[in-house]
């Protein structure tokens, strides 16, 4: 079994903001394999289903950003998976509007969702499906960016992202980390 989880934060407030991002790839599998994610368990809202023949959690914390980890131990522990089966997907500002990067391990390299997560698992090896948000302007605060809306011009883009970030999740279900990562880092 592997948990897939996209990070954000709960609240309307906070839909379709760059950093709930991960949600929105996890809306995107849900709906792509009826998987209702609208069970509240363990700090999170969960669903449980079956994608590429696999069995899997789509969670989405409700913690709040920097407290994610506090739900993903959560999960890890009560399902008893390992953390190389543990997939988490998040915007990050060091990458273009559109690109993915896939890692097997890694720093937070500023996050703090994955900073979380690193210190509530106590260590830096799972899977990361890394989404662009794009760099962050000049003299702009980085909370009120990241907890911005993307530009209408960037909105077909990120869409179209948020669609590949699940064919990169499936992938890493059906074929391993290694082929997701050949296939979609840097697109």
């Amino acid at each position: 079994m592997y948990i897939i989880v996209g990070l954000g934060n709960p609240g309307m407030q906070y839909a379709g903001t760059r950093h709930n991002v991960g949600f929105s790839v996890i809306d995107r599998l849900s709906d792509e394999y009826r998987i209702s994610v609208d069970t509240r368990k363990h700090k999170a809202l969960i669903g449980k289903g079956v994608i590429g023949g696999q069995k899997v959690i789509l969670a989405k914390p409700m913690t709040y950003m920097n407290l994610s980890g506090e739900s993903v131990r959560e999960l890890i522990e009560y399902y008893k998976i390992s953390q190389e089966e543990l997939i988490i997907i998040y915007d990050d500002i060091s990458l273009d509007v559109g690109k993915l990067r896939i890692r097997a391990k890694g720093s937070a390299g500023g996050h703090n969702g994955i900073k979380s997560i690193i210190s509530c698992l106590g260590c830096d090896v799972f899977g990361r499906i890394r989404v662009g948000i794009g760099e962050k302007p000049p003299r702009m605060d980085l909370a009120d960016y990241v907890l911005g809306h993307f530009p209408s011009e960037e909105l077909p883009v990120i869409r179209e992202t948020v669609g590949r970030a699940g064919q990169a999740a499936e992938t890493f279900l059906t074929e391993g980390i290694q082929a997701a990562m050949n296939r979609f880092n840097g697109c």
